[in-house]
Protein backbone atom coordinates (compact mmCIF):
# COMPACT_ATOMS: atom_id res chain seq x y z
CA UNK A 1 0.00 0.00 0.00
CA UNK A 2 2.68 2.66 0.78
CA UNK A 3 4.82 1.72 -2.47
CA UNK A 4 1.72 2.28 -4.58
CA UNK A 5 0.89 5.56 -2.44
CA UNK A 6 4.51 6.74 -3.35
CA UNK A 7 3.67 5.63 -7.24
CA UNK A 8 0.76 7.84 -7.14
CA UNK A 9 2.94 10.61 -5.55
CA UNK A 10 4.94 10.42 -8.98
CA UNK A 11 1.47 10.14 -11.00
CA UNK A 12 0.24 12.70 -9.57
CA UNK A 13 2.81 15.20 -9.61
CA UNK A 14 1.22 18.01 -11.88
CA UNK A 15 -2.57 17.47 -10.35
CA UNK A 16 -1.93 21.40 -8.72
CA UNK A 17 1.75 22.27 -9.74
CA UNK A 18 1.77 25.63 -9.14
CA UNK A 19 0.15 25.20 -5.92
CA UNK A 20 1.99 25.47 -2.44
CA UNK A 21 0.98 22.54 0.12
CA UNK A 22 -0.53 24.57 3.08
CA UNK A 23 -1.56 21.24 5.32
CA UNK A 24 -1.01 17.78 4.93
CA UNK A 25 -3.70 15.14 6.23
CA UNK A 26 -3.42 11.50 7.55
CA UNK A 27 -7.14 9.79 8.32
CA UNK A 28 -9.61 8.38 6.58
CA UNK A 29 -9.36 4.59 8.59
CA UNK A 30 -6.37 4.38 11.27
CA UNK A 31 -2.99 6.25 9.75
CA UNK A 32 -2.03 5.74 13.34
CA UNK A 33 -0.85 1.96 12.36
CA UNK A 34 2.13 4.01 10.15
CA UNK A 35 5.49 3.54 11.93
CA UNK A 36 7.70 6.79 12.12
CA UNK A 37 9.96 5.25 9.32
CA UNK A 38 7.05 4.71 7.06
CA UNK A 39 5.78 7.91 7.26
CA UNK A 40 9.14 9.73 7.07
CA UNK A 41 9.14 7.73 4.19
CA UNK A 42 6.01 9.24 2.53
CA UNK A 43 7.20 12.81 3.62
CA UNK A 44 10.44 12.10 1.50
CA UNK A 45 8.43 11.03 -1.41
CA UNK A 46 5.98 14.32 -0.89
CA UNK A 47 9.00 17.11 -1.03
CA UNK A 48 10.00 15.55 -4.21
CA UNK A 49 6.76 16.32 -5.97
CA UNK A 50 5.25 19.01 -4.06
CA UNK A 51 6.25 22.49 -2.26
CA UNK A 52 5.14 21.79 1.46
CA UNK A 53 4.99 25.50 3.22
CA UNK A 54 7.84 25.41 5.89
CA UNK A 55 4.98 25.73 8.46
CA UNK A 56 2.81 23.56 7.06
CA UNK A 57 0.14 22.22 9.68
CA UNK A 58 0.49 18.32 9.43
CA UNK A 59 -2.38 16.05 10.77
CA UNK A 60 -2.34 12.47 12.22
CA UNK A 61 -5.46 10.51 12.78
CA UNK A 62 -5.30 8.30 15.64
CA UNK A 63 -6.89 6.25 18.23
CA UNK A 64 -6.20 6.39 21.82
CA UNK A 65 -5.30 3.33 22.28
CA UNK A 66 -2.50 3.77 19.99
CA UNK A 67 -0.89 6.78 21.38
CA UNK A 68 1.59 4.95 23.85
CA UNK A 69 4.44 6.71 24.87
CA UNK A 70 7.23 5.31 22.56
CA UNK A 71 5.16 5.97 19.56
CA UNK A 72 4.18 9.20 20.26
CA UNK A 73 8.22 10.00 20.77
CA UNK A 74 8.79 8.49 17.37
CA UNK A 75 5.98 10.37 15.69
CA UNK A 76 8.03 13.63 17.32
CA UNK A 77 10.82 12.77 15.10
CA UNK A 78 8.27 12.94 11.69
CA UNK A 79 6.72 16.33 10.45
CA UNK A 80 3.78 15.16 11.84
CA UNK A 81 2.54 18.60 14.27
CA UNK A 82 -0.96 17.92 14.83
CA UNK A 83 -3.01 14.62 16.61
CA UNK A 84 -6.56 14.65 15.61
CA UNK A 85 -7.68 11.81 18.46
CA UNK A 86 -10.77 9.98 18.29
CA UNK A 87 -11.90 10.08 21.80
CA UNK A 88 -15.60 10.25 21.25
CA UNK A 89 -16.11 10.10 25.08
CA UNK A 90 -14.28 10.13 28.44
CA UNK A 91 -17.40 7.89 30.10
CA UNK A 92 -17.00 4.03 29.92
CA UNK A 93 -20.99 3.58 29.09
CA UNK A 94 -20.76 5.80 26.24
CA UNK A 95 -17.54 3.80 24.91
CA UNK A 96 -19.22 0.56 25.47
CA UNK A 97 -22.26 1.74 23.46
CA UNK A 98 -19.90 3.05 20.35
CA UNK A 99 -18.06 -0.26 20.34
CA UNK A 100 -14.35 1.36 20.85
CA UNK A 101 -11.77 -0.67 21.33
CA UNK A 102 -9.98 2.16 23.77
CA UNK A 103 -11.47 2.90 27.29
CA UNK A 104 -11.51 5.78 29.82
CA UNK A 105 -8.05 5.31 31.22
CA UNK A 106 -6.33 5.37 27.28
CA UNK A 107 -8.45 8.14 26.33
CA UNK A 108 -7.11 10.45 29.16
CA UNK A 109 -3.57 8.92 28.94
CA UNK A 110 -3.37 9.78 25.46
CA UNK A 111 -3.95 13.49 25.68
CA UNK A 112 -1.49 14.23 28.82
CA UNK A 113 1.16 11.89 27.00
CA UNK A 114 0.92 13.63 23.77
CA UNK A 115 0.88 17.12 25.44
CA UNK A 116 3.36 16.24 27.61
CA UNK A 117 5.83 15.08 24.31
CA UNK A 118 5.47 18.58 23.23
CA UNK A 119 2.35 18.27 21.03
CA UNK A 120 0.26 20.97 21.89
CA UNK A 121 -1.72 21.02 18.87
CA UNK A 122 -4.32 18.47 19.69
CA UNK A 123 -8.05 17.83 18.22
CA UNK A 124 -10.31 15.78 20.14
CA UNK A 125 -13.45 14.20 18.69
CA UNK A 126 -16.54 14.46 21.15
CA UNK A 127 -20.28 12.51 20.52
CA UNK A 128 -22.88 13.82 21.96
CA UNK A 129 -26.73 12.43 21.31
CA UNK A 130 -26.14 8.61 22.59
CA UNK A 131 -28.52 7.02 24.70
CA UNK A 132 -26.13 6.41 27.42
CA UNK A 133 -24.91 10.37 27.26
CA UNK A 134 -27.00 11.83 29.64
CA UNK A 135 -27.08 15.72 29.74
CA UNK A 136 -24.51 15.65 33.24
CA UNK A 137 -21.92 13.43 31.51
CA UNK A 138 -22.21 15.60 28.21
CA UNK A 139 -21.29 18.23 29.99
CA UNK A 140 -18.79 16.09 32.26
CA UNK A 141 -16.78 15.39 28.94
CA UNK A 142 -16.79 18.87 27.79
CA UNK A 143 -15.68 20.22 30.99
CA UNK A 144 -12.80 17.09 30.98
CA UNK A 145 -11.69 18.35 27.55
CA UNK A 146 -11.79 22.06 28.33
CA UNK A 147 -9.26 21.17 31.74
CA UNK A 148 -6.82 19.18 29.77
CA UNK A 149 -6.51 22.46 27.90
CA UNK A 150 -7.67 20.56 24.04
CA UNK A 151 -7.48 23.93 22.01
CA UNK A 152 -9.56 22.55 19.23
CA UNK A 153 -12.56 20.45 19.39
CA UNK A 154 -14.73 18.74 16.69
CA UNK A 155 -18.26 17.52 18.09
CA UNK A 156 -20.63 15.53 15.99
CA UNK A 157 -24.47 14.31 16.89
CA UNK A 158 -24.52 10.28 17.08
CA UNK A 159 -25.76 9.51 13.82
CA UNK A 160 -26.78 5.37 12.91
CA UNK A 161 -25.15 4.58 9.57
CA UNK A 162 -27.08 1.70 7.45
CA UNK A 163 -25.42 -1.53 7.43
CA UNK A 164 -23.71 -0.95 10.73
CA UNK A 165 -24.03 -3.11 13.99
CA UNK A 166 -26.27 -0.20 15.55
CA UNK A 167 -28.21 0.19 12.96
CA UNK A 168 -29.12 -3.29 13.14
CA UNK A 169 -29.50 -3.25 16.92
CA UNK A 170 -31.65 0.00 16.93
CA UNK A 171 -33.87 -2.18 14.02
CA UNK A 172 -33.93 -5.33 16.91
CA UNK A 173 -35.04 -2.62 19.71
CA UNK A 174 -32.23 -4.25 21.13
CA UNK A 175 -30.46 -0.46 21.43
CA UNK A 176 -32.49 3.14 21.18
CA UNK A 177 -32.29 5.72 18.15
CA UNK A 178 -30.79 9.23 18.57
CA UNK A 179 -33.58 11.53 20.50
CA UNK A 180 -33.71 14.43 18.47
CA UNK A 181 -34.87 16.51 20.92
CA UNK A 182 -31.79 15.05 23.64
CA UNK A 183 -29.66 16.36 20.96
CA UNK A 184 -30.76 19.42 20.44
CA UNK A 185 -30.60 19.75 24.35
CA UNK A 186 -26.38 18.68 24.18
CA UNK A 187 -26.01 21.29 21.29
CA UNK A 188 -26.85 24.16 23.00
CA UNK A 189 -25.05 22.72 26.02
CA UNK A 190 -22.24 22.46 23.34
CA UNK A 191 -22.16 25.95 22.39
CA UNK A 192 -22.65 27.69 25.24
CA UNK A 193 -19.93 25.92 27.34
CA UNK A 194 -17.35 25.97 24.53
CA UNK A 195 -18.28 29.83 23.86
CA UNK A 196 -17.59 30.98 27.79
CA UNK A 197 -14.71 28.59 27.66
CA UNK A 198 -13.26 31.12 24.90
CA UNK A 199 -13.50 28.53 22.10
CA UNK A 200 -14.43 30.41 18.33
CA UNK A 201 -17.28 28.54 17.33
CA UNK A 202 -16.26 28.52 13.32
CA UNK A 203 -17.61 25.75 12.07
CA UNK A 204 -21.16 24.02 12.94
CA UNK A 205 -19.03 20.91 14.60
CA UNK A 206 -15.88 22.63 15.34
CA UNK A 207 -14.64 24.85 18.10
CA UNK A 208 -11.06 26.28 18.07
CA UNK A 209 -9.56 28.63 20.86
CA UNK A 210 -8.18 31.83 18.88
CA UNK A 211 -5.07 31.02 16.56
CA UNK A 212 -6.10 26.88 16.90
CA UNK A 213 -8.50 26.67 14.18
CA UNK A 214 -7.98 23.36 11.61
CA UNK A 215 -6.46 24.87 8.54
CA UNK A 216 -6.93 21.95 6.97
CA UNK A 217 -10.49 21.83 6.97
CA UNK A 218 -10.73 25.49 6.74
CA UNK A 219 -9.24 25.23 3.29
CA UNK A 220 -12.25 22.97 2.55
CA UNK A 221 -15.15 25.02 4.14
CA UNK A 222 -13.66 27.89 2.10
CA UNK A 223 -13.25 26.22 -1.63
CA UNK A 224 -9.52 25.72 -1.99
CA UNK A 225 -8.02 23.11 -3.82
CA UNK A 226 -6.62 19.71 -2.81
CA UNK A 227 -5.22 16.32 -3.65
CA UNK A 228 -6.44 13.03 -2.06
CA UNK A 229 -3.64 10.38 -2.30
CA UNK A 230 -4.69 6.40 -2.01
CA UNK A 231 -7.96 4.44 -1.87
CA UNK A 232 -10.96 6.30 -1.96
CA UNK A 233 -9.09 9.66 -1.58
CA UNK A 234 -10.67 12.73 -2.86
CA UNK A 235 -9.54 15.71 -5.47
CA UNK A 236 -10.29 19.07 -6.08
CA UNK A 237 -8.99 21.50 -8.43
CA UNK A 238 -10.42 24.45 -6.77
CA UNK A 239 -12.42 25.31 -10.06
CA UNK A 240 -14.64 23.32 -12.28
CA UNK A 241 -13.83 19.33 -11.09
CA UNK A 242 -13.29 16.66 -8.57
CA UNK A 243 -12.27 13.14 -8.98
CA UNK A 244 -11.80 10.14 -6.27
CA UNK A 245 -9.96 7.14 -6.27
CA UNK A 246 -11.85 3.54 -5.73
CA UNK A 247 -12.01 2.85 -2.81
CA UNK A 248 -10.89 -0.82 -3.16
CA UNK A 249 -7.45 -1.74 -1.72
CA UNK A 250 -6.11 -4.14 -4.64
CA UNK A 251 -7.77 -2.58 -7.47
CA UNK A 252 -5.82 0.66 -6.19
CA UNK A 253 -2.79 -1.01 -5.74
CA UNK A 254 -3.44 -3.25 -9.16
CA UNK A 255 -3.78 0.12 -10.70
CA UNK A 256 -1.26 1.90 -9.35
CA UNK A 257 1.48 -0.63 -10.29
CA UNK A 258 0.18 -0.83 -14.24
CA UNK A 259 0.88 3.02 -14.25
CA UNK A 260 -2.33 4.39 -14.39
CA UNK A 261 -4.76 6.24 -11.45
CA UNK A 262 -8.14 4.40 -10.41
CA UNK A 263 -10.01 7.27 -10.58
CA UNK A 264 -13.41 8.98 -11.67
CA UNK A 265 -14.09 12.44 -12.67
CA UNK A 266 -17.24 14.59 -11.87
CA UNK A 267 -17.44 18.29 -14.29
CA UNK A 268 -19.18 20.72 -12.16
CA UNK A 269 -21.80 22.14 -13.35
CA UNK A 270 -22.30 26.34 -12.10
CA UNK A 271 -25.97 25.10 -10.22
CA UNK A 272 -23.53 21.96 -8.81
CA UNK A 273 -20.60 24.60 -8.05
CA UNK A 274 -23.87 26.76 -5.92
CA UNK A 275 -24.70 24.13 -4.13
CA UNK A 276 -21.48 23.26 -3.11
CA UNK A 277 -20.86 26.76 -1.82
CA UNK A 278 -23.87 27.13 -0.21
CA UNK A 279 -23.36 24.07 1.37
CA UNK A 280 -19.98 24.78 2.37
CA UNK A 281 -20.15 28.58 3.34
CA UNK A 282 -23.41 28.44 5.45
CA UNK A 283 -21.55 26.12 7.94
CA UNK A 284 -19.26 28.88 8.86
CA UNK A 285 -18.36 31.42 10.88
CA UNK A 286 -17.66 33.13 7.88
CA UNK A 287 -20.91 32.69 5.91
CA UNK A 288 -22.30 33.07 2.36
CA UNK A 289 -21.03 35.69 0.49
CA UNK A 290 -24.31 36.94 -1.71
CA UNK A 291 -21.51 39.25 -4.51
CA UNK A 292 -19.42 35.91 -4.56
CA UNK A 293 -22.69 33.99 -5.63
CA UNK A 294 -23.61 36.93 -8.19
CA UNK A 295 -19.81 36.88 -9.33
CA UNK A 296 -19.17 33.21 -9.70
CA UNK A 297 -23.36 31.86 -10.49
CA UNK A 298 -24.70 34.73 -11.84
CA UNK A 299 -28.02 36.91 -11.20
CA UNK A 300 -30.55 34.50 -11.15
CA UNK A 301 -29.20 31.94 -8.60
CA UNK A 302 -28.09 34.75 -6.23
CA UNK A 303 -32.33 35.73 -6.69
CA UNK A 304 -33.04 32.46 -5.88
CA UNK A 305 -31.12 32.46 -2.45
CA UNK A 306 -32.55 35.48 -1.61
CA UNK A 307 -35.73 34.59 -2.40
CA UNK A 308 -35.91 31.07 -0.01
CA UNK A 309 -33.79 33.09 2.78
CA UNK A 310 -36.82 34.96 3.63
CA UNK A 311 -38.64 32.38 5.72
CA UNK A 312 -35.65 31.62 7.82
CA UNK A 313 -34.92 34.93 8.32
CA UNK A 314 -38.47 35.48 9.65
CA UNK A 315 -38.08 32.51 11.96
CA UNK A 316 -34.61 33.93 13.05
CA UNK A 317 -32.60 30.87 11.74
CA UNK A 318 -30.26 33.03 9.26
CA UNK A 319 -29.57 36.18 9.54
CA UNK A 320 -28.22 38.50 6.41
CA UNK A 321 -24.90 40.54 7.94
CA UNK A 322 -24.34 42.97 5.02
CA UNK A 323 -23.75 40.69 1.99
CA UNK A 324 -23.29 38.09 3.88
CA UNK A 325 -25.92 35.19 4.99
CA UNK A 326 -25.02 33.05 8.51
CA UNK A 327 -26.94 30.93 10.65
CA UNK A 328 -28.53 32.10 14.18
CA UNK A 329 -27.46 29.32 16.68
CA UNK A 330 -30.76 28.01 16.24
CA UNK A 331 -30.31 27.82 12.74
CA UNK A 332 -26.79 25.93 13.18
CA UNK A 333 -28.63 22.52 14.74
CA UNK A 334 -31.00 22.65 11.84
CA UNK A 335 -28.63 22.95 9.16
CA UNK A 336 -28.55 20.55 6.55
CA UNK A 337 -32.46 21.06 6.45
CA UNK A 338 -31.69 24.49 5.71
CA UNK A 339 -28.96 24.19 3.56
CA UNK A 340 -30.70 21.58 1.37
CA UNK A 341 -33.72 24.21 0.90
CA UNK A 342 -31.51 27.03 -0.24
CA UNK A 343 -29.73 24.42 -2.96
CA UNK A 344 -31.14 24.98 -6.67
CA UNK A 345 -32.33 21.94 -8.42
Amino acid sequence: MINALLQEMELRKDYLPTQKIETVYFGGGTPSLLSADEIQRIFEQLNRFYDIEVDAEITLEANPDDLLPAKIQALKQTPVNRFSIGIQSFDAEDLAFMNRAHNVEQAENCIRLAQDAGFDNLTIDLIYGAPTTSHQKWQQNLQKAIDYGVPHISAYCLTVEPKTALAHFVASGKASDVDEEQAAQQFEVLVKTLTNAGFSHYEISNFGKEGWESKHNSSYWKGKPYIGLGPAAHSFDGQFTRQWNVSHNQQYIKAIVEGTIPKEVEVLTASERFNEYIMTSLRTIWGCDLEKVKREFGVNLQGHLLKGIRPFVKQDLLQRKDDFLVLTNQGKFLADGIISELMWV
